[in-house]
């Protein structure tokens, strides 16, 4: 039996690696994408869609659908328990798109491979790539079933614990935040807002209060032992501890709720040759600000753009372009998230300090409005 041969082979059909499934397929070159999970078995874990995201995949006939399922959130803001610290507003920046948008992961993942399969794109699943070995002139990968393809390059958009990264022996530098964190998708009743995303400080902990369609809201905190399945009385307890105190919160019911631990890694190059890394097997980190799903969209789109123009002829040096630029922004977003996530999780002893320093910061209409590029994604821009 011959072995099927692509220009690409993408292993992963999460975000990144349906995004860049779409760029190149829209571009006329021949793709091919692989993935150990049956369609829809991903779990929901990211729900915010930056500006900077809607921005580069609108080219691709995407954007408009996500606006037309998500909710957009005109602001950002840091309290501690009722008192405004920061608030953080979209409204102002430079962009057709001044706001987050709230949607799920699903909804996300859904849309961009609805937009693969009008291209005339599919994924083969579920499919697992044992092996990865290239040459000079393409790559070969062995799926489980002793099936192999063939490609001129190969994207490793499978996560974090990337087969493709470890196959190509690329190093994942970093470590693991000591908290867990518990995330739930429930039904409330009470103050809660549909107009912006919240992160409360309070001596128990953090937490992130955010709207998402359809009545629901994503709670996600950072606990020492979080439960595996989240239930109402847990997240009742979370908000009443952490949460709004004048107004509270009223948990009705748990839709999905699951916990994780967060790494904050960076794989030590993004190229190998012809193996390329994009998204979570690129880079890991906090939760706060919303940062990983959007990165690992941005890495796509423009290793498609890139890869593009290389199997157009173009020199295949612009592929280490690609790889230091976007190891560099993944580096910005880590150290950001990372500085989130040290404010959020202060000891209680130092947390009046920060309480007063980020309250003085947050009328500093500067300062508002860099937090705000930042966290929209617009320092990425090219």
């Amino acid at each position: 039996m011959s072995t099927p041969t692509v220009d690409v082979l993408i292993v992963g059909a999460g975000p990144a690696g349906l995004t860049a499934a779409v760029v190149l397929t829209q571009r006329g070159h021949t793709v091919t994408v692989v993935d150990t999970q049956a369609e829809g078995a991903n779990t929901s874990r990211a729900a915010v869609v930056h500006a900077r995201t809607l921005e580069v995949l609108e080219p691709y006939g995407v954007t408009a659908t996500l606006n037309s399922h998500g909710i957009p959130a005109s602001r950002f803001t840091i309290r501690d328990r009722d008192r405004l610290l920061v608030a953080v507003p979209f409204g102002g920046l430079p962009t057709p798109f001044p706001y987050t948008l709230m949607i799920s992961q699903a909804e996300t993942e859904a849309t961009l491979l609805a937009r693969l399969h009008e291209l005339g794109g599919t994924v083969l699943r579920p499919a697992t790539v044992s092996t990865v070995e290239q040459d000079g002139t393409g790559v070969t990968a062995t799926l489980d079933d002793g099936r192999q393809i063939r490609a001129a390059y190969l994207i490793g958009a499978d996560g974090m614990h990337s087969t493709v990264r470890e196959s190509a022996r690329i190093g994942f530098t970093g470590s693991t935040y000591a908290e867990s964190f518990s995330l739930a998708d429930v039904r409330l009743g009470g103050s809660a807002t549909d107009a912006e995303v919240v992160l409360y400080f309070s001596p128990a902990g953090m937490v992130v209060v955010a709207p998402l369609p359809g009545g629901t809201h994503r709670i996600v905190a950072t606990v020492d032992a979080a439960p595996e399945h989240p239930d109402v009385a847990f997240v009742q307890h979370l908000l009443d501890t952490r949460g709004p105190q004048s107004a509270p919160v009223v948990v009705h019911e748990v839709v999905w709720g699951s916990r994780f631990r967060v790494h904050h890694r960076i794989a030590d190059t993004f190229r190998h040759g012809r193996v390329l890394l994009a998204g979570d097997a690129a880079h890991v980190h906090s939760p706060a600000g919303g940062q990983g799903m959007n990165l690992g969209i941005d890495d796509a789109a423009a290793l498609g753009d890139t890869l593009s123009r290389v199997l157009d002829g173009a020199s295949p040096d612009l592929l280490d372009e690609y790889a230091a630029t976007h190891r560099a922004h993944a580096r910005k977003v880590v150290a950001l998230a990372d500085r989130l996530t040290a404010l959020a999780t202060m000891r209680a002893a130092w947390r009046p300090a920060r309480n007063l320093a980020l309250g003085l910061l947050g009328r500093i209409p500067a300062f508002r409005h860099r937090l705000a590029w930042n966290l929209a994604g617009l320092d990425r821009r090219r």
